[in-house]
């Protein structure tokens, strides 16, 4: 019966311990402050897409470009774009 005290007691105090660490670690990482995106002046961008085209979703990249989702009449297609200057790279259609 001691052992199982002593037990009992040891995981509570480790409960406890791993409790305020996780507090700490929190507080630590809320405090740090988030760098700036290193965002220039707005660029103008068009898709090129014909009339009754629509965005269906937006996904971010990396270095700079994003791909956008873009239901036309004709089928549905990933236009990705480069944030940068406002140029698509590329267009994907998708099908069935």
């Amino acid at each position: 019966m001691r052992a199982l005290k002593i037990l009992v007691w040891g995981m509570g105090l480790l409960i406890i311990a791993a409790s305020v660490t996780l507090v700490v670690m929190i507080v630590q990482r809320a405090g740090k402050a988030i760098p700036a995106a290193p965002y220039g002046p707005p660029v103008e961008m068009s898709l090129g897409q014909p009339a009754g085209s629509r965005i269906a979703g937006i996904a971010p990249g990396f270095e700079g470009r994003v791909a956008v989702w873009v239901q036309r009449p004709d089928g549905e297609r990933l236009v990705i774009m480069d944030t940068r200057n406002g140029r698509a790279l590329g267009e994907i259609r998708l099908t069935d």
